[in-house]
Protein backbone atom coordinates (compact mmCIF):
# COMPACT_ATOMS: atom_id res chain seq x y z
CA UNK A 1 0.00 0.00 0.00
CA UNK A 2 2.67 2.40 0.91
CA UNK A 3 4.48 1.48 -2.70
CA UNK A 4 1.38 2.68 -4.34
CA UNK A 5 0.77 5.74 -2.29
CA UNK A 6 4.20 6.96 -3.11
CA UNK A 7 3.46 6.10 -6.47
CA UNK A 8 0.16 8.36 -6.35
CA UNK A 9 2.46 11.12 -5.23
CA UNK A 10 5.30 10.97 -7.87
CA UNK A 11 2.56 11.14 -10.54
CA UNK A 12 0.97 14.11 -9.11
CA UNK A 13 4.53 15.69 -8.86
CA UNK A 14 5.22 14.97 -12.39
CA UNK A 15 5.00 18.38 -14.49
CA UNK A 16 5.23 16.40 -18.01
CA UNK A 17 1.62 16.03 -19.94
CA UNK A 18 -0.96 19.07 -19.98
CA UNK A 19 -1.71 20.78 -17.16
CA UNK A 20 -4.87 22.17 -15.43
CA UNK A 21 -4.33 26.16 -17.06
CA UNK A 22 -3.63 24.10 -20.93
CA UNK A 23 -6.99 22.01 -20.35
CA UNK A 24 -8.94 25.07 -19.52
CA UNK A 25 -7.56 27.05 -22.74
CA UNK A 26 -8.38 24.18 -25.22
CA UNK A 27 -11.55 23.92 -23.68
CA UNK A 28 -12.43 28.15 -23.61
CA UNK A 29 -11.52 27.77 -27.43
CA UNK A 30 -13.64 24.97 -28.34
CA UNK A 31 -16.41 26.60 -26.78
CA UNK A 32 -15.85 29.59 -28.03
CA UNK A 33 -15.89 28.22 -31.65
CA UNK A 34 -18.88 26.04 -31.03
CA UNK A 35 -20.93 29.32 -29.52
CA UNK A 36 -19.57 31.39 -32.88
CA UNK A 37 -20.47 28.67 -35.62
CA UNK A 38 -23.84 27.26 -33.58
CA UNK A 39 -26.42 27.74 -36.49
CA UNK A 40 -24.08 26.28 -38.95
CA UNK A 41 -23.89 23.26 -36.42
CA UNK A 42 -27.22 23.20 -35.65
CA UNK A 43 -28.15 23.42 -39.71
CA UNK A 44 -25.54 20.53 -40.69
CA UNK A 45 -26.84 18.06 -37.39
CA UNK A 46 -30.53 18.56 -38.95
CA UNK A 47 -29.57 18.16 -42.65
CA UNK A 48 -27.91 14.86 -41.41
CA UNK A 49 -31.08 13.79 -39.60
CA UNK A 50 -33.41 14.58 -42.39
CA UNK A 51 -31.04 13.19 -45.34
CA UNK A 52 -30.97 9.26 -42.49
CA UNK A 53 -34.72 9.77 -41.92
CA UNK A 54 -35.53 10.28 -46.14
CA UNK A 55 -32.80 6.97 -46.76
CA UNK A 56 -34.93 5.16 -44.38
CA UNK A 57 -38.39 6.12 -45.63
CA UNK A 58 -37.55 5.46 -49.36
CA UNK A 59 -35.86 1.91 -48.09
CA UNK A 60 -39.07 1.16 -45.96
CA UNK A 61 -41.31 2.40 -48.99
CA UNK A 62 -39.38 0.62 -51.76
CA UNK A 63 -41.57 -2.85 -52.90
CA UNK A 64 -38.11 -4.91 -53.71
CA UNK A 65 -37.34 -5.08 -50.36
CA UNK A 66 -39.39 -8.47 -48.84
CA UNK A 67 -39.64 -7.88 -45.25
CA UNK A 68 -40.42 -11.18 -42.92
Amino acid sequence: MRKLWEQVKKFMKEEDGIGTLEMLLIIAVILVIAIAFRKWIFQWINSLFQNTNQKVTDTLNDNTIVLP
